[in-house]
C-alpha cells in the first residue's frame, strides 16, 4: 500500500502509512514535524498511536540533535527469533510443561535472577561492565545510583520484564518450530532514559525554548550532555540485545528436556524497535529515531509480532526510502491498558487466546488481542515496506 496520507501542518511533512489516525497521534506527529531539528520528513508506520511526546510507530530523522523522550525509556527494546530443527509433530501433546519450564528458567515481571551469576551470563555481564563504569563516572546523577546498578543490572540480565514483553513458541507455515521473544534494557535502560529526558528538558528551559510539547526537548550534538547520552544509549541498546540473546539461551536449555534432540540457529533474527542510530538518508548524515519501528533496509530481516493470540511475521525489508527504510514493529495498541481492562473480561481473554498455552488470568487482560490493531491490516498497509518471509502462529506464550 502506498502512503495513505500526508500531513502538512508542520515545518516538514509527515508521511503516514496508517489507514486511520487518531486525533492524539495526529497532533503529536504534527508537533514533531514543527521542530527545527527535523530533516526531510517524519514517517508514521501503520501501527502508529499516541505515546509520550512522540507517537509510537514513528520514524524521526534529526540533524545535529536527538530527542531523548522520542527514543524512550525502554532503550533498545526489540525482538529475537530463532528457528529450531524440529516440527510441530515432535512437540508434546500438552504444552503446559513447556510453558512451565520457560517460566522457571526466565524471570518475568518484577522478578530477577539471584545475586550470583555464572557461566555465559557472567561472561556477558563482564563484557558490558567497563563501558557502564565509564558512563557512570562521567554522569554525576547516574553516579549517585551506582549502588543500584551494581545490585540490579546484572541480576536483570536475561529477564523478561512485564507489560507487552513476551516469550513464545510458534509454528510457521510449514509447521516448523520457532522461539520468539520481545524485551529490552530492563530497569537500567529506564533509569538512563529518564535521566536524559529530564536533562534535555532542563537545557531547553535554560534556553527559553518554545516547544509544542516539553517531551520534545532535545540535546544538541557537540554538547557534553549529547555526548554522554549517545554513549549511554548505545550501551543500553547493546545491553538490551545481550539480554535477549541470554534469554534465548535459557529458553533453549529449558525446553530441551521436553523435546527430542534439536538444533537451533538455521534462521536467527534480532532487531531493535525502540532506538536511535546514525544513518544517511537523502544525502544527509542523520540521527534516526525509531520509536516503535524497525529498520527495513533492502534485504534486511525483521520481526513484526501480532498481539497475544494472533499471527506474527518474519519479514524482509524492501528499502523504501520514503519510510527511511523502516516498517511497523507490531500490531500497535488501539486502546489504553486501562480501557482494555474496563472493556474486556477474563472470559473474553480465554476466548481470544483459544489454542494458545498462556496465562488467562485478570492480570493480563490489558494484553488481550482485542486491545491491539488487527495485524493483517497493519501488514496490508505496509506492503511497499516489507515482504513476508514466514508467517508464525504462537502455541505457547509467556507473559511478564
Amino acid at each position: 500500500m502506498p502512503i495513505a496520507e500526508e500531513l502538512t501542518q508542520g515545518r516538514v511533512p509527515v508521511k503516514v502509512w496508517a489507514r486511520s489516525l487518531e486525533a492524539a497521534a495526529r497532533r503529536q506527529l504534527e508537533n514533531v514535524a514543527r521542530l527545527p531539528i527535523i530533516h526531510g520528513h517524519v514517517a508514521a508506520m501503520p501501527d502508529v498511536h499516541a505515546g509520550i511526546g512522540a507517537t509510537v510507530g514513528s520514524v524521526i530523522p534529526t540533524r545535529g540533535a536527538i530527542i531523548p523522550a522520542a527514543v524512550g525509556v525502554d532503550l533498545g527494546c526489540g525482538m529475537n527469533a530463532i528457528r529450531l530443527s524440529i516440527g510441530a509433530d515432535l512437540l508434546p501433546e500438552s504444552l503446559a510443561r513447556i510453558r512451565s519450564a520457560i517460566e522457571a528458567a526466565v524471570p518475568v515481571g518484577f522478578d530477577q535472577h539471584s545475586a550470583r551469576i555464572a557461566g555465559a551470563r557472567e561472561k556477558t555481564a563482564r563484557s558490558l561492565e567497563p563501558r557502564l563504569r565509564h558512563i557512570v563516572e562521567r554522569t554525576p546523577k547516574l553516579r549517585t545510583m551506582q549502588r543500584d546498578f551494581d545490585t540490579t543490572w546484572t541480576r536483570q540480565l536475561a529477564t523478561l520484564g512485564g507489560g507487552n514483553h513476551f516469550i513464545e513458541v510458534c509454528l510457521d507455515e510449514a509447521q516448523r518450530v520457532w522461539i520468539m521473544l520481545h524485551s529490552g534494557s530492563r530497569g537500567i535502560g529506564n533509569v538512563i532514559g529518564r535521566h536524559f529526558i529530564e536533562r534535555a528538558r532542563r537545557e531547553m528551559e535554560k534556553r527559553d525554548a518554545q516547544l509544542p510539547d516539553r517531551d520534545l526537548a532535545w540535546l544538541e550534538e557537540g554538547s557534553a550532555s549529547f555526548d554522554a547520552y549517545v554513549e549511554a544509549v548505545e550501551w543500553a541498546q547493546d545491553y538490551a540485545a545481550a539480554n535477549r540473546r541470554e534469554m534465548i539461551r535459557l529458553v533453549l536449555g529449558a525446553i530441551a528436556p521436553h523435546l527430542p534432540p534439536f538444533e537451533a540457529g538455521d534462521e536467527a533474527i534480532s532487531c531493535h524497535h525502540n532506538y536511535v542510530a546514525r544513518e544517511r538518508h537523502f544525502g544527509a548524515d542523520l540521527f534516526v529515531t525509531r520509536k516503535g519501528a524497525i529498520r527495513a533496509g533492502a534485504g534486511e530481516m525483521g520481526i513484526i509480532p501480532g498481539s497475544m493470540g494472533a499471527k506474527s511475521y518474519i519479514v524482509r525489508g524492501l528499502g523504501n526510502p520514503e519510510s527511511l527504510c523502516s516498517c511497523a514493529h507490531g500490531a500497535g495498541r488501539r486502546m489504553s491498558r486501562a480501557e482494555a481492562k474496563r472493556r474486556f473480561s477474563r472470559a473474553d481473554l480465554v476466548e481470544q487466546t483459544q489454542g494458545v498455552e498462556c496465562r488467562k488470568d485478570g492480570d493480563v487482560i490489558d494484553e488481550i488481542p482485542g486491545a491491539y490493531k488487527p495485524i493483517d491490516e497493519v501488514m496490508e498497509d505496509q506492503s511497499d515496506l516489507v515482504e513476508v518471509v514466514h508467517t508464525l502462529k504462537q502455541v505457547v506464550c509467556v507473559k511478564g
